[in-house]
């Protein structure tokens, strides 16, 4: 069975070019296209698609609109076709909260070759939607998950480290982890596969919504208890040291699994200068990254965690590290910080007694 694709773009170029990508797959079809989501959303009823593509800005109606109704009325796998702007990274951080799955980027000039050059990518991100676990959008209010407790061990807090890696579907599971966060939590490193422009809006959105301080990653900087470090998507992040205090680290070197940033990256530069020290976390997303890095962080005597397939949105990256061995304990999204936050209190009461 092929992957029915539903095109939704106002323009005339991104459509045929969508086309072109998609029909060259063996494994796909497209079924229709629409230019506004008032066309899309008779083309839904006709052709009963698997994954639909959605521009963000286009005339009659709005994307966010288009889908915000969608997810509510016949959610479906979504991936927004989002411009490689200030306005367009901060409306498709939004489209994700909404419920998209993923999202591709329009190249900034020469829009043909450099879409046509994304085709892998684009292809892949279909696929993954395909996969995907969709269900009906609740409006939430923000800040709706409750605030774990205080550690009460600024010790702890600043010897302990926090390592998430994530992929599709990952924006929303490493918000809902970061919101349950108290602001004297250890230091958090996180890679989430995501293109450069994105993390900065990405970085900025959860700051703007989390007890504890939430940035792109600069490299260089000194990891602090109550803050989280976002890899910029231009470079893998990692972890290191400099005397007593650890430090991040920024590379440019080649992607890894396809990827840079890339989980195992961090999870290895992890096991390498934290060792028991660190704690891993590897949420939704498609493919590989990371498992084999967070079983490096377990030879160095990390505890590490994984989401359950239930509340993930593609069960690829933690079915990985759970099948070779790497996770220590799996659970829902929602119960994942409070289960880090019990091992980190157990491990400041085992300390006092010693």
């Amino acid at each position: 069975m092929k992957i029915k694709v539903l095109i939704v773009d106002d323009s005339a170029l991104i459509r045929s070019v969508m086309s072109e990508i998609i029909s060259d797959q063996p494994d796909m079809e497209v079924v229709g296209v629409a230019p506004d989501p008032i066309v899309a959303r008779e083309m839904i009823k006709a052709t009963n698609p698997d994954v639909l593509t959605l521009d963000v800005e286009m005339p009659k109606m709005d994307g966010l609109d288009f889908l915000e109704k969608l997810m509510r009325l016949r959610p479906m796998p979504v991936v927004m076709v989002s411009s490689l702007t200030e306005r367009g990274s901060e409306i498709t951080m939004r489209a994700l909260e909404l419920g998209a799955v993923d999202f591709v980027t329009k190249p900034k000039i020469s829009i043909k070759n450099g879409m046509m050059e994304y085709a892998e990518l684009i292809s892949d991100k279909i696929r993954a939607a395909s996969k995907a676990r969709v269900t009906a959008r609740k409006i939430q209010t923000e800040g709706a998950s409750a605030l774990l407790p205080s550690m009460g061990n600024p010790l702890l807090s600043s010897e302990k480290l926090i390592m998430i890696g994530a992929s599709t579907g990952g924006t929303e599971a490493i918000k809902e982890f970061l919101i349950q966060m108290p602001s004297d939590c250890p230091g958090i490193l996180i890679t989430q596969h995501m293109p450069e422009g994105f993390t900065k809006s990405f970085a900025n959105r959860l700051n703007s919504l989390c007890k504890i301080a939430v940035s792109e990653a600069a490299g260089g900087e000194r990891i602090l208890p109550g803050h989280a470090y976002i890899a910029p998507g231009h470079s893998h992040l990692l972890l290191t040291r400099s005397g007593a205090n650890y430090m991040t680290q920024l590379d440019q070197g080649p992607p890894v699994n396809r990827h840079r940033p890339s989980v195992d990256v961090l999870f290895n530069s992890a096991a390498k200068f934290a060792g028991k020290n660190a704690i891993g976390v590897i949420l939704t997303g498609m493919g590989k990254d990371g498992a084999q890095g967070m079983m490096e962080m377990k030879r160095a005597g990390s505890q590490n965690f994984a989401q359950d397939e239930a509340s993930c949105v593609v069960f690829g990256m933690p079915r990985e590290a759970i099948a070779i061995g790497a996770v220590d304990e799996v659970a829902a999204i929602k119960d994942l910080p409070g289960k880090v936050m019990h091992y980190l209190a157990a491990q400041g009461s085992r300390s006092l007694r010693v």
